[in-house]
């Protein structure tokens, strides 16, 4: 697909303040973290992933959650979002006062019990609940399912099981669905043949990838993405995160890489790089500790 051919613009989901917080031991002050939601919603960042409701003794760095979303920052055309993985957790987004939640299923046992101590089917069985629940409750739902693109090996997520799952949920009145590359096992090509299958399934609701960049191919397959039509893709500022459930997982791709890849292609984000990789230097700053995005280890 030639070049022109890209769509105009893309969205760009900031995953950092959970996916990226939640990976750290270090405790980030509540104070902290509000004020770099602050700053990535005024950088120009539609929607922000602010919180997990999770249980603490699990994801300790999320043990705020409620308070992060009672001081989110009132800023024209930003979404807020939590991600959830049980009811509970519905309930206590819906008590915090947000209106879009990210309800997130993995699709092999193993990961399932490690990530909501819960076999696959006895997950999904509680998916119907709690899409019902947000739904009725006026919230936005985007539908994630986890290592879409392979588990231990890229592609061995069986693709009628994923299908499976969309087909079964995406009736009930998701927003959107989220594919994500939990293990970063994805490749141009599987990113290709898998969203050609599965765009059969999810027709018009909107696809969202969600990249892992663990064996260095996030910015290749967010590439690939564009090409076969996709314009929402969820980022962390500096490429913090990863996954505590996977050994190795690398975060998701940068926020400032991304955003310049796009902007170097003529897809229009609208996201202030300068401005998201300042938040970078300020976290990083404290964390003491560098991460693998490049862009806001430069001078702008």
């Amino acid at each position: 697909m030639d070049a022109e051919l890209l769509p105009p613009r893309a969205t760009l989901c900031e995953v950092g303040p959970r996916d990226g917080f939640q990976y750290e031991e270090t405790f980030i002050p509540t104070a902290m973290k509000i004020a770099a939601i602050r700053a990535l919603a005024e950088a120009g960042l539609p929607r922000i992933q602010v919180t997990s409701f999770v249980h603490p003794k699990w994801v300790p760095q999320m043990s705020d959650a409620e308070e992060v979303a009672a001081s989110l920052p009132d800023v024209a055309g930003v979404t807020y979002s939590g991600l959830v993985l049980n009811l509970k957790g519905v309930e206590r987004a819906i008590h915090a006062g947000l209106t879009s939640v990210d309800i997130s299923v993995a699709t092999w046992d193993e990961h399932s019990l490690d990530n909501a101590n819960m076999p696959v089917e006895t997950a999904l069985e509680q998916v119907e609940g709690m899409i019902r629940m947000s739904t009725e409750a006026g919230l936005d739902v985007q539908l994630g399912l986890q290592t879409v693109f392979g588990f231990r090996t890229p592609g061995d997520t069986p693709l009628d099981r994923i299908e499976r799952i969309i087909d079964r949920f995406v009736p009930l009145g998701v927003e959107s669905v989220s594919l994500a590359d939990t293990t970063g096992m994805a490749n141009p090509a599987l990113i290709a043949s898998r969203l050609e299958a599965l765009r059969r399934v999810t027709e018009t609701i909107p696809l969202v990838l969600h990249l892992h960049d663990t064996r260095g191919l996030g910015l290749a397959n967010v590439y690939e993405a564009l090409r076969c039509g996709v314009e929402r893709f969820d980022t962390s500022l500096a490429a913090m995160g990863g996954c505590p459930f996977i050994s190795g997982a690398a975060g998701n791709v940068a926020t400032e890489d991304t955003a310049y890849l796009l902007d170097s292609l003529g897809v229009e984000t609208g996201v202030d790089i300068a401005a998201v990789a300042a938040c970078s230097r300020r976290i990083t700053g404290f964390l003491k500790k560098e991460f693998p995005g490049k862009l806001y280890k430069l001078s702008f």
